[in-house]
């Protein structure tokens, strides 16, 4: 029987377990709850047998002791699971199921009870004689229970799904595995309604588990759909997809291998008047792939305007409309007006007459750009600035392997002025920090302005040598140039300008 002296070294022991599982914060606190539930019975059990001696003959003297007895050895065995699957088993790392803890204590149970019925007399024979038909019975009548279980055990021995893993049913329900227990598993599905499956059945269907590869981080392929007008070069709108798609990474989709675009289909003689393509990409994040689905859907939707590329109508469509000259006359009167009024914001563009602008207008195309996109690259060639007319761009520059962020750009304002008047690679990254509208102004459209009036390029210049200091001033950490150094600045970009322009000195 226990002593206060056992009582003492089992205290000791469950003290020494938790003040490791204090310190090892990511260890389970239930069963250690469980495990100190059981100490303050077993204290009074002793208490009883070490101050009732003098009831040793009563009935329910004996029957405390024996209950005495067997809550410390229940205890023991709860220590002992704590301190040979929490602590021992974590500690080198080892991954066991939840199932195994749990029959090794049954196991640890069985025979501490076997144990004390055989101290206290009982004929175990006849026990295992009778518990046998019982078994046979219970065992009948408890078939779908006992098929659950043995999935349960079968699903966490073999480790074919984890706690964690993205599944498919076969009825294409899509969930993430919560927790897979003794009679059924637990599935959060997108929706956050929780399927509860029993075991037997999960084990009689196919089961596939979502971007698993053996040697391999966790991708799922993924795919968005969209059609263009038959008439328009596949060639075309694949290239342009493609460089919007890989030019900027994308949250949640894989950077390598990287997205792109195919063309899954031709126009039908069902009288389809466009082809159908999907962008292919690898999601990350199993648990968000509506919200990178949408952002895919962005960049091309963003791509397909800048190149001017419309999404295809349904074929039955039918519009009827009197349109005639002065109504579509009207309509390019109206985005030259905006793209105007847009110029006349633009510090590089004020010593430019009304007219000068206007010209610009005309020819300046329209090119928005997705959330997270990259608009420029730096080191990348050019021959274009962009005007930003709505929205806001970060400006990065990466010198020496380090990445800083410059500045934020709101409408409105320019950017890539040094591509277009000098040809010079372009000295920035810029990325949409939200959706963006450009104009963009090509270097053939300005050229002819500069060669009429070639004052523009002397004019221009400045600005630039302005822009080109203070950018290099943030960069570096100094302050901004001093007149002199605008000046010089100044001289050798105008000098570019020149020899771009072929423009007399």
């Amino acid at each position: 029987m226990l002593t206060w002296r056992s009582l003492t070294i089992i205290a000791a022991a469950l003290v020494l377990v938790l003040l490791v599982l204090s310190v090892a914060r990511s260890l389970p606190r239930q069963r250690t709850r469980r495990t100190l539930l059981l100490f303050p019975l077993l204290a009074a059990g002793v208490i009883v047998y070490e101050l009732g001696g003098a009831f040793a003959q009563a009935q329910w003297y004996r029957i405390s002791s024996i209950a005495t007895e067997l809550l410390g050895i229940v205890l023991l065995v709860n220590l002992s699971a704590v301190a040979i699957f929490d602590i021992l088993l974590r500690v080198v790392k080892i991954r066991y199921p939840d199932i195994l803890h749990d029959l090794a204590l049954g196991a640890g149970y069985l025979i501490a009870i076997v144990w004390l019925m055989h101290r206290a007399g009982v004929n175990l024979a006849s026990i295992v004689a009778t518990s046998a038909v019982v078994t046979a019975v219970i065992g009948l009548s408890l078939q779908p229970t006992l098929g659950n279980i043995i999935g349960g055990l079968a699903l966490q021995v073999d480790d074919s799904i984890q706690e964690g893993d993205w599944i498919e049913l076969e009825n294409k329900s899509q969930g993430q595995v919560k927790m897979i227990r003794w009679r059924h598993t637990v599935i959060e599905t997108r929706d956050w309604d929780t399927l509860v499956v029993p075991n037997s059945q999960l084990l009689n269907q196919v089961i596939k588990v979502l971007g698993r590869r053996s040697g391999k981080s966790t991708t799922h392929r993924m795919w968005v759909y969209f059609n263009v007008d038959f008439r328009y070069a596949p060639s075309e709108v694949i290239r342009c997809v493609d460089a919007s798609l890989q030019a900027s990474s994308i949250p949640g989709a894989a950077s390598d291998p990287k997205p792109n675009t195919i063309c899954c289909d031709l126009a039908r003689d069902t009288g389809d008047s466009f082809c159908r393509y999907a962008v292919r990409y690898w999601l990350t994040d199993l648990e968000r792939d509506d919200p990178t689905n949408s952002a895919v859907r962005e960049r091309i939707y963003a791509a397909l305007k800048r190149a001017q590329i419309p999404l295809a109508l349904p074929a039955a469509t039918l519009f009827l409309s009197e349109e005639g000259k002065e109504s579509r006359a009207r309509k390019v009167q109206k985005r030259q007006d905006h793209a105007l009024r847009c110029l006349q914001q633009v510090e590089l563009f004020s010593s430019l007459s009304d007219s000068e602008r206007s010209v610009l207008a005309e020819s300046a195309k329209h090119a928005p750009f997705a959330r997270g996109e990259m608009i420029t690259k730096q080191g990348a060639s050019a021959n274009w600035l962009y005007v930003l007319v709505a929205g806001q761009a970060e400006v990065r520059v990466d010198r020496n392997g380090v990445n800083s962020h410059v500045a934020t750009l709101s409408a409105p304002s320019f950017f890539g002025e040094m591509a277009l008047m000098t040809g010079a690679p372009r000295e920035a990254t810029v990325i949409a920090v939200t959706e963006v509208e450009c104009l963009r102004v090509d270097r053939e459209d300005f050229s002819e302005l500069v060669k009429r009036r070639p004052e523009i390029a002397t004019e221009i210049s400045n600005i630039l040598a302005e822009r080109r200091l203070a950018l290099d001033a943030v960069v570096q950490g100094l302050a901004a140039g001093r007149t002199e150094s605008i000046q010089r600045e100044s001289s050798r970009i105008l000098s570019a300008i020149k020899e771009m322009f072929s423009l007399s000195d």
